[in-house]
């Protein structure tokens, strides 16, 4: 297991209360972030930027959102490979992949995911076709409401169980409730889209998928991916603290999905997907 977090010697500098200038030394406390290898069959499937922690769940959870795999007898093994960084300490950057019967292995000779940074989880994608064509389970049917002072409250609740953040100020999260704001799990990394992998490939090894009738709340705004991956676990509603992409509200739409962006204690914009939001029948007009 790597590290979650580093420290470094900085300088502090700024102006006090009387104007003056000032520069202090202190040490700061940092998100770890480091590459991560994806083997299929022992041939590189991925390489993706990450916050070490969790890493068979970010497996897991990429190879659902790829469309790989759809159940956890689908995955049969993960392992760290052999690698030690320069002081001959073991690094834990590479994981192999064991696929079962009824996945769907990626045609490793196509160029997919080359390199994945930290900030985009489909950079590298030839088209947006080839990330939507595998499709996702169909949320159409999934009649799961969500009382909407519950969904405002699920960005405290994200707030206030992130331990990495708290350290850091350096990582989004991601966390997946129950209708009722029972939070299921939460994983935290430098990378948004590797936060929502890490929570679909804890339910897909607890053996949750789909994850009808929940809400993923992310820390940060819904991207394209986002809302790709929320689709292919099966998750009809993803809120988000900041704002949707238009494409994310486009996919959204076309999944049957809800999508729901800004979400600040009070107030919540929804772009897709209102009738799964319950509104209570006295409402104080806001102007």
């Amino acid at each position: 297991m790597g590290r979650l977090t580093s420290r470094k010697r900085i300088t502090r500098l700024g102006f006090g209360p009387d104007g003056q200038v000032f520069s202090r030394e202190k040490e700061e406390t940092m998100a770890m972030e480091e590459p991560l290898e994806i083997r299929l069959g022992h041939k590189s499937f991925s390489v993706t930027m990450r916050t070490p922690g969790h890493d068979f769940d970010l497996v897991a959870g990429f190879l659902v959102s790829e469309g790989v795999i759809r159940a956890a007898d689908q995955l049969t093994s993960m392992r760290f490979c052999a690698g030690e960084d320069e002081n001959g300490q073991q690094t834990f950057n590479v994981v192999e992949a064991g696929l079962g019967a009824g996945a769907v292995p990626p045609d490793l000779t196509m160029e997919r995911h080359v390199y994945t940074s930290s900030s985009c989880g489909i950079c590298g994608t030839a088209s947006i076709e080839a990330v939507e064509k595998s499709g996702g389970y169909d949320l159409s049917g999934d009649t799961m409401t969500v009382k909407l002072d519950t969904l405002l409250k699920l960005p405290d609740t994200l707030r206030e169980s992130q331990a990495l953040f708290s350290k850091t100020g350096g990582v989004h999260a991601a966390g997946l409730f129950t209708a009722d704001g029972e939070l299921l799990c939460l994983r935290e990394d430098v990378g948004r889209h590797n936060a929502v992998d890490k929570v679909v490939g804890w339910a897909l090894r607890e053996g949750k998928l789909p994850l009808s009738g929940t809400i993923l709340q992310v820390s940060g705004r819904a991207s394209f991916e986002l809302v790709q991956k929320a689709w292919m676990a099966g998750i009809p509603v993803l809120s988000a603290v900041s704002a949707p992409s238009s494409l994310a509200v486009e996919l959204a739409e076309r999944a049957q999905l809800t999508l729901a962006g800004f979400s600040r204690t009070s107030t919540v914009n929804v772009y897709t997907g209102v009738h799964r939001i319950v509104v209570p029948t006295t409402i104080d007009a806001l102007t």
